[in-house]
């Protein structure tokens, strides 16, 4: 279950807020782990040179299909900034057909806050999951 530690692309101004994302993403078929694994490695090399990002992890679970990102912003723009920004768009467009499922959930915390820790994360993972699940809205990428 490889983990890439927390990232710190760029500095957090002292005082501000971060925008927070995690996501789950699971594939349908464990014949589409590698090249969802290698496509993330790209996005993961993207992210740690995008303007605004403040940090990021990513935990790849190979032998379960399922991958968890978990990044900080300097703001919301920053974040679909990088997501509309290739090879981000052609990733999310190209390995949309391979999955199964997907949760994403945003909040906010002071940047002193930073690193946000997985635990929390997937706690809100899974409560945004429950959620979508009961139909009280889904969080879309």
């Amino acid at each position: 279950m490889p983990t890439l530690p927390w990232a710190k692309p760029n500095p957090a101004r002292p005082d501000t807020t971060a925008f927070v994302m995690a996501s789950r993403l699971e594939v349908r078929s464990m014949k589409d782990v590698p090249r969802f694994f290698l496509k993330s490695l790209s996005a993961w090399g993207q992210v740690r040179k995008a303007p605004g990002a403040l940090g990021a992890s990513l935990e790849a679970q190979l032998t379960k299909g399922v991958f968890f990102t978990l990044s900080a912003w300097e703001n919301r723009d920053a974040l679909y900034k990088y997501a509309r920004t290739e090879p981000h768009k052609s990733i999310m467009i190209g390995l949309r057909s391979t999955m199964r499922d997907s949760t994403f959930t945003f909040w906010e915390v002071p940047v002193e806050q930073l690193p946000i820790d997985w635990k929390d994360a997937k706690r809100r993972i899974d409560d945004q999951a429950r959620a979508d699940a009961a139909g009280g809205g889904t969080a879309a990428h």
